[in-house]
């Protein structure tokens, strides 16, 4: 059974319309998951690291068959297929991919923390979030 999940898109770096345009579009081709939805774009001021540029963000949503872990795997495929890496928190990025909610599910693992432990906190989730899941909350 498909699982409604709500992952963000974030990128400061390079073109960061071009690659999260581009992300979304690696989003679609994502194994065993329908692609639903996906927020218009917005432009957001850094949160922790004040300077650096503006982020672009974005949240889709899809049902997908694969576990959570799973799922996650092949976001970390995609950050990678986007030269992400991962150094200092809040650092500037190519391209950060966060699985928001997989279905009800909720996990304390270090690795996948279900629903994402700072989602209510994000006001550049919260707005893409509820252009396209407006009744999520």
């Amino acid at each position: 059974m498909a699982e409604r999940c709500f992952i963000a898109l974030g990128a400061n770096l390079g073109d960061p319309i071009r690659t999260v345009t581009a992300a979304i579009a690696a989003l679609r081709t994502l194994p065993d998951t329908e692609f639903l939805a996906a927020s218009s774009l917005y432009r957001t001021a850094p949160v922790g690291l004040r300077h650096q540029p503006d982020f672009i963000n974005a949240v889709v949503a899809v049902d997908a068959v694969s576990p959570a872990p799973t799922l996650l795997d092949d976001l970390f495929a995609i950050e990678a297929r986007f030269g992400r890496s991962r150094s200092v928190k809040n650092a500037p990025r190519t391209l950060d991919l966060d699985l928001l909610l997989y279905g009800d599910e909720t996990s304390d693992d270090p690795l996948l923390t279900l629903p994402h432990p700072r989602l209510h906190e994000r006001a550049f989730v919260l707005a893409p979030l509820a252009e396209i899941a407006p009744d999520l909350f």
